[in-house]
């Protein structure tokens, strides 16, 4: 069985795309292709960087693209991981079917923190919310249907 092509995309591909492609090819390799990439590019967050170390999957020498990179892979699935990207998401051509599962921006979140620590716990919230659910994955792609 092939494995199905599925591309994470947000707004800037620095943060929560690059977690749920971490967690997918940390997780579901054995069933998913997973890409990342943004509507434009931000660079890699490295508060990102830390908590996915933290959780034992290594994203360091991911980098920021956008889906135009990728354009020449025939994705199964799209999924839109935040509200901009889902709004603006380009067409993807053929048999690619879209669907959006928004979390929320740990950047946004960290902002306001008053500490590091207290900026990190929203990176690590949002980081458990995507790998709960990568871990639904193929099955909770394929019933969205």
């Amino acid at each position: 069985m092939s494995k199905l092509k599925v591309l994470f995309l947000c707004t800037g591909n620095s943060c929560r795309s690059q977690m749920a492609e971490g967690w997918a090819r940390a997780l579901k390799s054995d069933a998913l292709e997973a890409y990342s990439a943004g509507i434009e590019t931000h660079g890699l967050n490295p508060n990102a960087v830390k908590v996915m170390a933290e959780a034992g999957v290594d994203i360091s020498d991911y980098r920021s693209k956008t889906s135009a990179e990728l354009s020449e892979v025939p994705f199964d699935f799209v999924v839109t991981v935040c509200g901009h990207a889902n709004e603006t998401c380009p067409i993807f051509p053929g048999k690619t079917k879209v669907l959006h599962r928004g979390f929320d921006d740990p950047p946004r979140l960290a902002k306001t923190a008053a500490t590091e620590e207290e900026a990190l716990g929203h990176y690590r919230r949002v980081r458990d919310e995507i790998r709960a659910f990568v871990e639904s994955l193929p099955g909770s792609l394929e019933a969205s249907v």
